[in-house]
């Protein structure tokens, strides 16, 4: 999806500065807001991080940012966080590009665990996790997400929501509110939650949300102009030959504008919840239903090129996912160990892929997560945790475009993270062992894997100036795609074929830091890389098999290096608003070594920045996000056109800052261009959305 108009960026991962020659009635609202934008303290709820000051980088989005970014899928929700992009496959299913990494590089947690979904097995698949009805997204990188995994090399994405309560509420009942219309693809989307108070310590929530949009409007022609010039191509050989009308419908392609064909999404979601809290200690569940339909669109002109059936009806996916979980926590005290938490969820997932109206491919899935850890109290400045995950997926995949045979996989990990202050030093040291065992009993393969990793992080801090080093050893074991595939993968246009002999991927990463903040100004700057051996990836053999070319999973080692910089000032207090501007630049570099090429859809660099006046009732916001090109491509892959992208957004809050009331009005992609995430499989067939004006309503009360 596009840029949005957004509210301030850097505040939400380094802390907004104090505002300038703000009135103490100001500044007294200000308090009051319930987003990040007001905290000067990061607040990571993720439950092995809520008490560390995590040496690696942290954003999050909330309250009325994430009430104007709301979208259908959590990746479209983030992208103005730096280093983060998106896959966007179609409007149906993106999923989250942390540092140039997606897929199985990176975790995608619903309040510390996976969203144990099929998003990861494949572009087209949705992440299961819903935004109209959650309460924060954070995205977490450096050492110290390893305790995520190994999955986790580029970082996690944590959804926190409130299904299972944490707090007892001061009122009986209370009741939050989204209401919200976008034009560029007529979507309309509402969503509700409500907490009761039982009695004293007992607490219970329900929710639910549904989102209707037809196909979006893209900004420019829907082709790219490499496919334009194939459909001209095309139309062009058909006239030769005598076709008038193959001819003239390739010629139509060239010019193909507006709606993109069978992008349309309907989503719901139910969900439910109670939770016994006292004190510090809590025990709670809850149940959920996922349900969403979407379009998948094809290619245009497949059938003139030669390359499909003509008349092959729509692709769509029918999603429906059911899921349980269990949040505990116990308060331990005084002593060494502060608090045991446990976590789990178990999911029952299924998805079947049509085709018009006919039963393609099934997909099925049964997985569980759970997670055991001790927190430790800060003991002189030593403080930490420690804890064991257990993973389990029962995945199946029924039809004739089943690219991956039955599997089961079971993993286990153990880990622990230390955090040490001696004055102006902090030493923050993570490791963790992971045990995994993948199965695909109808190849007769059985393959375990062990993989230790580890983590060093030093920080200096003073005055307002912060600098610092993270290093960290990762292992991650190949997903059973990459092991065990052998089929036309429609999603990605590729005939796919695993390697069951592959060993596991693992890195040396780095990053340094610097943080700066005072009262009027903030910056922060970080440069990163990772060395890999045995980095899996694919590639094209020249073969064809099923009418699709064939892909080889294999491994060689990589280089992937980059940086992430963000900066916000204070200008003053003019005419009843503080005024502050900030700025985004993030750039990935990744490269197969020995002259192995570049690895395939990897983000440009990209640059942000806005302009704000924030009063007690009215915000106003003004950016412009430029993408460049991406010419560092594969041999299999197409160059990105850069794009600028203006955007603008309005709130206002009629009964003042701390009432939880607000409208909020944006216009995005104001001169309508034409925009591609590099990213994305799609990206030749299915831009981001043109010129699109968003009204929002949030209620809390």
């Amino acid at each position: 999806m596009i840029r949005t108009a957004c509210t301030s960026l850097l505040a939400l991962a380094i802390s907004a500065p104090v505002h300038a020659q703000s009135t103490p009635t100001q500044q007294a609202e200000r308090s009051k807001e319930d987003d990040f934008h007001v905290n000067r303290e990061i607040v990571v709820t993720a439950p092995y991080f809520e008490r560390l000051d995590l040496l690696a980088g942290t954003s999050a989005i909330a309250g009325e940012e994430l009430a104007e970014k709301a979208r259908g899928q959590i990746a479209d929700i983030l992208i103005s966080l730096p280093g983060v992009s998106a896959t966007s496959f179609s409007p149906g299913a993106s999923r989250p590009v942390l540092r140039g990494y997606q897929g199985s590089r990176v975790a995608v947690l619903t309040d510390g665990i996976g969203n144990i979904d099929a998003s990861n097995t494949s572009a087209d698949h949705a992440v299961t996790i819903d935004s109209l009805t959650a309460e924060r997204i954070e995205v977490l990188r450096g050492a110290a997400v390893l305790l995520f995994g190994g999955q986790a090399v580029g970082g996690a994405v944590n959804v926190i929501d409130k299904r299972i309560p944490r707090n007892i509420p001061t009122e009986h009942l209370h009741i939050d509110a989204l209401l919200g219309y976008a034009t560029a693809a007529d979507d309309f989307s509402g969503g509700v939650s409500a907490d009761f108070k039982l009695d004293g310590r007992l607490v219970a929530h329900i929710d639910g949300s549904y989102r209707n949009s037809r196909d979006l409007r893209s900004g420019g022609f829907i082709l790219s102009p490499l496919l334009r010039a194939e459909a001209a191509q095309v139309a062009e050989e058909a006239r030769g030959g005598g076709n008038a009308e193959a001819a003239q419908e390739a010629e139509s392609l060239t010019g193909l504008r507006g709606g993109i064909p069978n992008s349309a999404v309907e989503t719901w979601t139910f969900s439910s919840g109670v939770a016994f809290i006292d004190g510090n200690s809590s025990l709670g569940v809850s149940f959920n239903i996922y349900d969403t339909n979407y379009g998948v669109p094809a290619r245009p002109g497949l059938a003139l090129a030669g390359e499909g059936e003509e008349g092959e009806a729509p692709v769509s996916i029918d999603l429906r996912q059911y899921r349980f979980d269990l949040r505990g926590n116990l308060d331990l005290g005084e002593g060494f160990f502060e608090k045991l938490n446990l976590r789990a969820g178990y999911a029952d997932y299924e998805h079947t892929e049509f085709e018009g109206s006919e039963i393609g491919t099934r997909f099925l899935s049964q997985g569980f997560e759970g997670r055991l850890e001790l927190l430790q109290n800060d003991k002189n400045g030593w403080k930490g945790a420690s804890g064991v995950q257990y993973q389990y997926r029962d995945f199946e995949a029924i039809g004739a475009e089943a690219f991956v045979p039955p599997n089961i996989t079971n993993q286990i990990g153990i880990f622990s993270l230390q955090e040490l202050k001696f004055g102006q030093f902090e030493f923050e040291l993570a490791g963790r062992v992971d045990f995994a065992s993948l199965t695909a009993s109808s190849l007769n393969e059985d393959v375990d894997f062990t993989n230790f990793s580890g983590a060093l992080g030093v920080a200096y801090t003073q005055s307002d100036l912060k600098l610092g080093v993270n290093i960290s050893r990762t292992g991650r074991a190949p997903s059973a795609e990459e092991l065990f595939s052998n089929g036309p993968h429609i999603a990605t246009q590729a005939f796919e074929i695993g390697d069951p002999d592959l060993r596991s991927e693992r890195s040396w990463n780095g990053e340094i830091y610097a943080r700066y903040e005072d009262d009027n100004f903030a910056l922060r700057a970080t440069v990163y890389t990772n060395r890999f051996d045995n980095f899996i990836f694919e590639v094209e053999t020249g073969e064809e098999e099923d009418g699709l070319p064939v892909f080889q999973f294999i491994q060689d080692d990589a280089n992937v290096w980059g940086f992430e910089l963000e900066a916000s000032a204070e200008l003053g207090f003019i005419a009843g608003f503080d005024v502050g501007v900030d700025g985004v630049a993030d750039y990935t570099r990744a490269q197969i070594s020995d002259d192995g090429g570049n690895i395939p859809r990897i983000p440009p660099l990209r640059l942000l920045g806005g302009l704000e006046l924030k009063s007690g009732s009215l915000d106003l916001r003004g950016e412009i996000e430029y993408s460049a090109d991406q010419n560092d491509v594969t041999i299999f892959e197409t160059p990105t056109d850069g794009f600028i992208f203006v955007n603008a957004s309005a709130t206002w809050r009629p009964f003042g800052r701390d009432q939880n009331i607000a409208l909020i009005g944006t216009a995005n992609n104001i001169f309508d261009v034409e925009g591609r995430r590099a990213a994305s499989f799609t990206k030749d067939f299915v831009p981001l959305a043109g010129r699109d004006f968003r009204l929002t309503a949030r209620f809390s009360f």
